[in-house]
């Protein structure tokens, strides 16, 4: 026999009682997420084993107040965070294997940080910490000619929905970059970003430019570009150019009027004019042109099933603003979870249907009509491409949600919007309530021959109201 040392013999001991049964691994790099998409976080043990019987616990930073907890064979939720409640799934298929990743779901700019991935087996115990990116695409560019400004042409570049800061940048036509008058990234709605960057073109320089705004994290963009013409240019004087400007928007605004007459002919400059007006303000409704249907003025309502959870409704659901917190509203496949949009409870597949909006002095809110199956999730496309018809003003921009948009005179943005939709013909109108004139035309066949209902999108201190 050999005598054991006392040190050898504590080692002995140790190794008897507290064996070392595994290590807990994750990646060493963050694991990048895209907002209002899933990601899931990697996590196994080593060397692999079943975990079917063990505690499989996620959290951040609190132990007890956990993201996901697996124990006794099946999922916790009693003290689970409240603002990851069904949001979360262990995912068990390689739980015999010794993997316990966890699946996220609608990522949040608040999701960002440190988690740990902690696994337990009787007294035996360890963990493991792994770091969660989040990152974010915007808008495209959106850009508009404003004006003239030191000789030459001012030239804003405008986009919102960035996470984190992103990259701005004005290109020629050969990639080459461009210096930019000023620069201005802000934190909007939900921590995004929103940025707006200004160069001044000069006659003289190179008029085919783009603005690059470009994630860094994601290393995606999205561009937008835009020609300078003649024109605009000021040549002798610059109240030339600005007569130009003046007669392209009169012009404009005469060919949409000749088209209206032209798609409706006597009963669409009858219904839309003045002493139609004055007729459904004595309250009558619902007259009739010869030969023609009815036009029906409906009571719409808001449906709170589809609401935003950053959208207050009024009692009655007549009105919508957007209120100061994301309140704790169910996460059902109806709602709207990143952009701040509610749906009217109504929908109509045929005739001819109008109501008003009262939109106040607000300058971020949209309004139109969407079909049935407008997507809900993630980042929508505010467009006839994406299932939306609709006008709206967006800070200094009134425009029509076209793809691109259309940008609108801002003398025209009114206080109140008259919808009317003509299913039969698949044409949306917008008119100016307050004067009968017209703002915008989808054209006949743009909207197709499924359920459409009322479409509203409210921005940062603004509300939108129905008129009864």
């Amino acid at each position: 026999r050999f005598p054991l040392s006392s040190d050898l013999l504590f080692v002995v001991i140790v190794l008897v009682h507290f064996p070392a049964k595994f290590t807990v691994i994750g990646p060493r790099d963050p694991v990048t997420a895209i907002l209002g998409q899933e990601t899931v976080l990697p996590c196994h043990l080593s060397p692999g084993m079943s975990a079917a019987n063990m505690e499989v616990r996620w959290f951040r930073p609190e132990f007890l107040s956990f993201v996901h907890l697996y124990r006794d064979g099946k999922d916790q939720f009693d003290r689970q965070m409240p603002e990851y409640q069904g949001r979360t799934e262990l995912l068990k298929a390689g739980l015999t294997d010794g993997n316990v990743p966890l699946r996220i779901f609608n990522i949040r700019h608040s999701d960002e940080g440190q988690y740990h991935c902690f696994v337990q087996d009787d007294t035996f115990h360890e963990e493991t910490i792994l770091e969660l990116q989040v990152a974010g695409l915007g808008s495209a560019p959106l850009i508009s000619v404003e004006g003239h400004q030191d000789g030459g042409i001012r030239v804003v570049c405008r986009s919102a929905g960035w996470y984190p800061e992103p990259e701005v940048l004005w290109k020629d036509l050969n990639g080459r970059h461009l210096p930019s008058l000023s620069e201005i990234k802000s934190p909007g709605d939900n921590n995004l970003f929103e940025t707006e960057t200004v160069i001044i073109v000069t006659e003289h320089a190179n008029r085919n430019l783009s603005c690059c705004i470009r994630n860094t994290v994601l290393d995606q963009e999205k561009e937008s570009a835009v020609y300078i013409a003649d024109p605009f240019f000021p040549r002798v004087n610059s109240w030339m150019v600005s007569l130009s400007v003046i007669l392209v928007v009169l012009f404009g605004f005469i060919g949409l009027t000749v088209y209206l007459f032209k798609m409706k002919g006597k009963y669409q400059m009858e219904k839309y004019t003045n002493k139609g007006l004055e007729r459904c303000e004595m309250g009558d409704k619902s007259w009739l042109l010869e030969g023609v249907r009815a036009l029906i003025w409906m009571n719409v309502t808001l449906d709170p099933d589809t609401t935003h959870p950053e959208l207050v409704l009024s009692e009655d659901q007549k009105s919508v603003r957007r209120g100061d917190r994301r309140q704790d509203l169910p996460d059902n496949p109806e709602r709207f979870d990143t952009w701040g949009c509610v749906l009217g409870s109504e929908g109509f597949t045929s005739g001819r249907h109008c109501w008003e909006v009262e939109v106040g002095d607000g300058r971020f809110w949209a309004v139109g009509v969407a079909r049935e199956s407008v997507g809900r999730k993630g980042w929508i496309n505010r467009s006839p491409e994406g299932g939306i018809w609709a006008v709206g003003q967006w800070g200094d921009q009134f425009q029509a949600l076209t793809s691109p948009e259309t940008l609108l005179p801002l003398s025209r943005a009114p206080s109140k919007i008259r919808v009317c939709l003509d299913c039969d013909w698949g044409q949306v109108i917008f008119i100016d309530a307050g004067d009968g004139a017209p703002i915008f035309t989808f054209p006949p066949g743009s909207v197709p021959g499924e359920r459409i209902q009322p479409w509203f999108q409210v921005g940062y201190q603004s509300r939108l109201c129905l008129c009864p």
